[in-house]
């Protein structure tokens, strides 16, 4: 069954799917824009949210754009009963984005992802020979960017 939202709601959510306002209280620029209160608009995202009608709201890092050129996505092999002490160790480094297990298949067996960002050549190679250093396992696949052919985010409204 399709969620039927209010026009105030659709015009919330078009301006909240876009890039937030870069200012001290960006819900309540939405909020000005959409002629309701900040509350109405945390109070949706949080309901939508709890509902389970969104998964998440977060920010995207344009790593390309804050002057990341160098970047790399890397599957590493970590024993299953140290994926949560593993991970928290690349979870904690600053040059580490996005970190998280994932299911293993047959074909592959990396089961733990990282997504590193430098400034320059051969940044992420350093971060990947101190993080093999740090944590005892060097059976990983880097796989690093090229290009940015795509990054958007979902367009519902508007």
């Amino acid at each position: 069954m399709a969620i039927q939202f209010s026009d105030t709601e659709e015009r919330i959510l078009a301006l909240a799917g876009g890039d937030l306002p870069d200012t001290e209280r960006p819900f309540k620029t939405i909020a000005d824009q959409a002629g309701v209160t900040e509350d109405a608009v945390i109070g949706l995202i949080k309901d939508l949210k709890e509902r389970r009608i969104i998964r998440r709201f977060g920010a995207t890092l344009r790593h390309q754009k804050a002057g990341y050129g160098h970047n790399a996505m890397v599957a590493w092999r970590v024993p299953g009963d140290r994926t949560d002490e593993v991970g928290q160790i690349f979870a904690d480094r600053p040059e580490i984005s996005h970190c998280y297990v994932r299911r293993t298949y047959p074909e592959w067996t990396y089961n733990v992802y990282t997504m590193i960002h430098g400034e320059r050549p051969g940044q992420t190679d350093e971060v990947v020979a101190e993080l093999e250093q740090a944590v005892g396992i060097d059976d990983n696949c880097t796989l690093k960017s090229l290009k940015e052919l795509k990054k958007t985010s979902m367009v519902y409204f508007k």
